[in-house]
């Protein structure tokens, strides 16, 4: 399989029709046409469904593309890492984390590193556990910074001096905002909102089964549920640090009682073969928490 036809696929996927892909990669709309012909012949299956406007993938197209992202990505980055002179530090190093105030110490690191390195440039992604286990497994990031219960038995795991504290957001006017601290019978009955990753937390502090609970909604990441605290949809149960909770913000932290507190790692793939930059910023966390 050639990459080309991976390259115009993905452009195919994201204009959402022929014409309009070919128009950006500057190609002929029949040569286009035939190329992913060829590719659904090589692959064995249909990849687009062609509609009146639009051309929507089928389910093997939405495979391909998530593999073909990889693909076109791993191979766009190793070509840079190869065109970097030798005596030359640069290149890009990417950090994967869930949200966690202890980001701020891989950025201290970053801010390390750039005053020595300028031509070394970081690319940072937010995700929760799964996706950042993927990625890290898939070799689109270099590390991965991970909070409390995460199966990192196949990587190279180094703990960070911090540890997280949940609680619950709510609105600063709520009942509840007026407790120095949050117990399992305060939010009895109350609609909650749970992270989808922290199950076994949950359950373990409620010492009940999260079906029995009234969990109005989930999320992967705090932001968007802090919206859904501050319009009284429901309590937001998370880790401290993450959203505003200042005066002017309209939201409010109270910690849980009994307290859990998570504990935070970087990881990285085991045996990995490192760019010189992702190299050097190794030595630097090493170095800072090793």
């Amino acid at each position: 399989m050639e990459l080309r036809p991976l390259q115009y696929f993905l452009m195919i996927a994201r204009e959402g029709t022929i014409s309009g892909a070919a128009h950006v990669l500057h190609v002929s709309q029949p040569s286009l046409s035939r190329q992913m012909k060829d590719l659904e012949r090589e692959l064995g299956c249909t990849l687009f469904t062609r509609g009146a406007r639009r051309i929507e993938l089928t389910e093997e197209g939405m495979r391909l593309r998530k593999r073909a992202e990889e693909i076109v990505d791993l191979v766009g980055r190793t070509e840079a890492e190869f065109r970097i002179a030798p005596e030359t530090l640069a290149g890009e190093v990417r950090v994967g984390g869930g949200e966690t105030p202890a980001m701020a110490l891989v950025a201290d690191a970053i801010a390390e590193l750039k005053d020595a390195y300028p031509l070394v440039r970081f690319s940072l992604y937010s995700g929760n556990a799964a996706d950042v286990g993927e990625r890290l497994e898939t070799g689109r990031i270099d590390f991965g910074v991970f909070v409390g219960h995460a199966d990192l038995d196949r990587y190279e795991v180094l703990p960070l001096p911090a540890r997280n504290r949940w609680g619950v957001f709510m609105r600063a006017d709520d009942p509840l905002a007026a407790h120095e601290r949050i117990t399992p019978q305060d939010l009895d009955g109350r609609p909650l909102i749970l992270s989808q990753q922290a199950h076994r937390e949950m359950q373990t502090w409620f010492k009940r089964d999260l079906e029995d609970l009234d969990v109005v909604a989930t999320y992967n990441l705090l932001y968007n549920a802090s919206l859904l605290a501050r319009r009284g949809v429901g309590y937001a149960v998370s880790l401290e640090g993450i959203v505003d909770t200042s005066p002017a913000s309209g939201l409010a932290f109270r910690p849980l009682e009994p307290a859990i507190a998570a504990d935070v790692y970087i990881a990285w793939k085991r045996y990995q073969s490192f760019s010189p930059a992702a190299n050097v910023f190794l030595e630097k966390i090493r170095t800072l928490w090793g």
